[in-house]
């Protein structure tokens, strides 16, 4: 047992003494504080095998501080003792996902088997892949990785909303992981039972988005859902008609527990009269900003080394990263932000031919990515202005075919049938992963399949 650590955070100095000698005698290293400050440090830095406390650490409850300790270590157990011997307080030690609850005063003897027990519980990491790899593999089943200060705010934040019914808007740049932040709180908190809806309204056409959120009838919609979460991406894009409708309808009591995110700053919006002031106090409860990536460019090596094991959990080969070309990934800016990491590491994991990803491996492709971006976006809008030359100019010209006509929307139309197309080529008729590499919600895709008379084989 000698290889395995226990947290122990108790203020009682008395208390405090005996269980260390305790644990230290059962052949247990023991880190023993009284700072609720430091048991979290210890935790968030991967410290520990299992974390022995008291309810209090001073004026801190350690519930209080257990789910964003749990949202950053979920298979780490903890085992609460308290002097406070109710039902209330068992309770929530369960509630809070603690290993066990040892009420005071105690048998020292079934602390240690507590501990014990505990260890033997706790999950067994995976085959090393790296020397971090145990710490990759859990972070890889994470909704959110990272261990900087900038994303522990985050996890802050979401553990307070997420056993609430409060509205959350969500602020970050493209990429950052806005959807994952949205899909944390629901799993986690009490929402987690009823279903999670997403839509994205800046793919979304007026019309679909009407459909959508409030039915073909007024009923019926994604905003009557009763439970669960209603998750609006880039509710910035939102048409006037639909936010008018939007804030009707939350002044509702019940149905689903409402998240929105933008990328846009929404108080401008308001100020430019793009946006409704009353819907943006009504979305603006609760706010979480997730930091671009260049902001917490210390999480770049877990994040790299957990996309590395999702992509093997796919059935890629495994691989690991030498330490220069972690460096070099963390000293980049990552424009597109975490997408855009983990869109490198798979192309790495897929076209390296060694088991180990060098810097020269990682510069080729980062050099690959820029110039095919740059090239092939210049190449593409070229070709489509040729098409677009050939085939609508005539009607641009010439107006249109009549008043109503729509050439944006005739363009729109004809370039997403061909793409949905080729979606379903490419997962077989698959539609819930040809939605996924689309980036649209699987009913937005069946809509569209349906208004778009695509034929499904």
């Amino acid at each position: 047992m000698a290889d395995k650590t226990v947290l122990l955070a108790e203020d009682d100095a008395s208390i405090r003494l005996v269980v260390n000698q305790t644990l230290v005698s059962a052949g247990y290293e023991v880190r023993a504080t009284s700072s609720p400050d430091a048991l979290q440090r210890w935790v968030r830095n991967g410290e520990g095998d299992v974390v022995v406390t008291d309810v209090y650490l001073g004026d801190t409850s350690i519930f209080d501080l257990l789910p964003s300790m749990k949202l950053a270590r979920p298979d780490l157990p903890f085992i609460v003792m308290s002097g406070q011997n109710t039902i209330l307080t068992a309770a929530s030690a369960a509630e809070h996902g603690a290993f066990d609850y040892l009420p005071k005063p105690f048998d020292i003897d079934v602390l240690s088997s507590l501990v014990r027990r505990a260890l033997k519980a706790a999950p067994a990491p995976e085959r090393a892949i790296h020397p971090d790899a145990q710490k990759a593999v859990a972070d890889a089943g994470l909704p959110l990785i990272g261990r900087s200060d900038a994303m522990q705010e985050v996890y802050r934040l979401i553990a307070k909303v997420m056993n609430t019914d409060l509205t959350v808007l969500i602020e970050g740049e493209s990429g950052t992981g806005k959807e994952l932040a949205a899909r944390a709180i629901h799993q986690l908190g009490q929402s987690k039972r009823g279903q999670f809806v997403a839509l994205d309204l800046a793919a979304m056409p007026p019309a679909e988005i009407n459909r959508e959120l409030f039915g073909t009838d007024g009923n019926g919609g994604a905003v009557h859902m009763k439970g669960g979460t209603l998750y609006l991406d880039e509710i910035g894009d939102l048409p006037a008609e639909a936010q008018a409708q939007l804030v009707k309808l939350l002044r509702e009591p019940g149905g689903a527990r409402l998240i929105a995110s933008t990328r846009r700053n929404l108080g401008r919006l308001v100020e430019d009269g793009k946006f409704r002031e009353d819907l943006y106090y009504r979305l603006n409860v609760m706010r979480l900003s997730i930091p671009p990536l260049r902001q917490r460019k210390e999480d770049i090596p877990e994040l790299a080394r957990a996309f590395l094991i999702r992509a093997q959990r796919q059935g890629l080969a495994a691989r690991t990263f030498d330490k220069s070309a972690l460096d070099l990934m963390a000293a980049y800016d990552w424009p597109g932000n975490v997408r855009e990491l983990e869109n490198l590491v798979l192309r790495l994991a897929v076209l390296s031919s060694d088991s180990v990803i060098t810097v020269m491996d990682v510069e080729r492709e980062m050099r690959m990515g820029v110039a095919e971006q740059t090239g092939a976006s210049l190449g593409f809008e070229a070709e489509i202005e040729g098409l677009l030359h050939r085939y609508v100019m005539g009607d641009l010209v010439s107006g249109g075919e009549g008043e109503d006509s729509n050439v944006h929307e005739s363009v729109v139309n004809r370039v997403e049938r061909p793409l949905i197309r080729l979606a379903l080529s490419v997962t077989s008729g698959n539609k819930v992963r040809a939605a996924q590499l689309l980036g649209m919600n699987r009913n937005t895709l069946r809509a569209k399949i349906n208004a778009l008379g695509i034929a499904e084989d």
